[in-house]
């Protein structure tokens, strides 16, 4: 399945997009193809972690009560 891309301008600071050229070069993988990767992942990650924040919130406001009088 072919993504549609779409190019968009951004800034990166000088030495990570040296550490990118090298390690896109010796993966053989295009500079754009690791952007993209990488912020999928990155998306993914705040998506799950956001996820596990309000379950815990939720947990924890179901159970104050309780919580309070195991830590006495």
């Amino acid at each position: 399945m072919k993504m549609s891309l779409k190019k968009f301008a951004t800034q990166i600071e000088e030495e990570v997009l040296e550490d990118l050229r090298l390690y896109a070069k010796s993966s053989k993988k295009s500079i754009s193809g690791l952007v993209s990767e990488a912020v999928a992942d990155y998306l993914q990650k705040v998506k799950v972690r956001s996820a596990f924040t309000n379950a815990m919130d939720e947990v924890l406001n179901e159970n104050e009560e309780l919580l309070k009088r195991l830590a006495q």
